[in-house]
């Protein structure tokens, strides 16, 4: 079925957000300006550059609002003015706030120490984590083509770290060290990612809370409390060998101020991961709702594509074959654990090229009665 212009619009407006969402915050890190100190140094907060992300986060219930209010001001009774009325306590997103802030903090540490685009790649981690989690604690069965997907995510991830570790780029100034700290950052960062999946399904699923609202609500709780973590950081001692601010801090918010003020185009980065991540959130669910889950996944795998070719393009990195290798085995991988393109293929070539004997039974896996292609299965969708 071909898609609408409305979709399709959907779809631009997905990748092009989420791809600026990654490159503005590597951009910011890249940028130069006079610290509090009176050096120039790199702009080096990832937590002040996490709230940014939480603010924009934020935004999203402001576009719930204004939904609700044109709703009702045409008198016009919609699924989100119903679901709006619906009563349950904000609280319930604390602790996904609280899992989304750590995560997210932590990756924009990795972030500042290795490539845009294998920040982006080993994202795709995040489904290892959560099939795994969901097995523990939700006790959700596998099927075989999901553990041979999360398989073959593993492989992808391991010939993108290694891509990084063997060809470190000379066009940049950190080191192989650096590099690898930051890979394994970002790669722990996607346990606690999935322990927010895991937490949402099992406690907000029974909720009807509408996806813009909640997201919302979790950037709210994610903003308020890591800008007042912000005050207790300035004062924790780490050294320059991670943070570099004046006083080696945990984090500085106030050079980082300083910085924005004397560098105009940090603040040009920070808007731009401030408003692309209220777009990209927008987008997103909207595929989802328009589209579907799957089609969001495969969305998400064009916009890593388009952060790594535009990496290479800028000079932020040097092409190396692993990093492609490594990027297509990660997009098989998650098409198999997300049950697109490649085994509903495999079904539909079958059925209609197979020829049925005796010994068919014994080829087909045990969980193929429960998973005809009539029925909808549930994906595991990567958050910003």
């Amino acid at each position: 079925m071909a898609w609408t212009k409305f979709q399709i619009i959907l779809a631009v407006l997905m990748v092009v957000t989420g791809s600026i969402n990654t490159l503005a915050t590597k951009w910011a890190d890249k940028l130069s300006g006079k610290n509090s100190a009176g050096q120039d140094k790199p702009f080096n907060h990832p937590f002040l550059q996490a709230c940014s992300m939480f603010l924009g986060e934020f935004i999203c219930i402001i576009v719930f609002k204004i939904q609700v209010f044109c709703d009702k001001r045409n008198n016009r009774e919609s699924e989100t003015t119903r679901i709006s009325n619906s009563r349950w306590n904000p609280v319930i997103f604390l602790a996904p706030a609280m899992c989304d802030m750590t995560a997210t903090s932590i990756m924009y540490i990795g972030l500042n120490l290795t490539y845009a685009s294998s920040f982006q790649m080993l994202r795709g981690a995040v489904i290892v984590f959560t099939g795994l989690l969901s097995v523990a604690f939700l006790e959700r069965k596998l099927k075989s083509y999901e553990w041979l997907g999360i398989f073959i995510v593993i492989v992808g991830l391991a010939c993108v770290g290694i891509s990084d570790i063997i060809n470190p780029s000379k066009t940049v100034t950190f080191s192989r060290n650096s590099i690898i700290t930051g890979d394994l950052l970002i790669i722990m960062a996607q346990i606690i990612v999935a322990t927010q999946m895991v937490v949402e399904e099992k406690f907000l699923t029974k909720y009807n809370v509408p996806a813009l609202q909640g997201v919302g609500w979790e950037g709210l709780f994610g903003f308020v409390i890591l800008s007042l973590l912000l005050i207790p950081m300035y004062f924790i001692k780490v050294g320059n060998s991670v943070f570099d601010n004046p006083g080696g801090r945990m984090e500085d918010a106030y050079d980082g101020f300083v910085q924005m003020y004397n560098n105009p185009l940090i603040i040009l980065a920070i808007t731009g991961t401030i408003v692309s991540i209220a777009f990209f959130n927008y987008a997103g669910l909207s595929v989802t709702k328009e589209m579907s889950a799957t089609t969001r996944m495969v969305l998400d795998s064009v916009r890593t594509f388009t952060v790594w070719i535009f990496s290479l393009s800028i000079g932020w990195q040097e092409y190396h074959y692993l990093q492609l290798v490594g990027f297509l085995i990660l997009l098989c991988g998650m098409c198999l654990y997300n049950d697109v393109l490649i085994r509903p293929l495999y079904l539909k070539l079958r059925d209609k090229y197979g020829q049925k004997s005796e010994v068919e039974p014994l080829l087909r896996s045990s969980d193929e009665e429960f998973t005809s292609p009539s029925m909808k299965t549930k994906s595991t969708s990567i958050n910003e």
